[in-house]
């Protein structure tokens, strides 16, 4: 599964807020490790990760049903 516009959102919303990866990690209680991986395309998170990160961030996690 490709994460690239969520990589990139996150990011983008952490470096517009001026918060670093190690703070992000504190706050959200995500390791910084795992953080790092995914901000550098190599991981793959869960959801709960994704909203630990989100929540952090002002940021919400939603899912749609596609249309076909």
């Amino acid at each position: 599964m490709h994460f690239d516009k969520l990589i990139y959102i996150i990011k983008e919303r952490r470096e517009t807020l001026q918060v670093t990866q190690e703070i992000l990690s504190d706050i959200s209680g995500v390791g910084l490790r795992t953080l790092k991986s995914f901000e550098s395309g190599k991981g793959n998170p869960t959801v709960q990760t994704l909203t630990k990160l989100g929540d952090a961030l002002g940021l919400e996690l939603t899912f749609q049903i596609k249309k076909i």
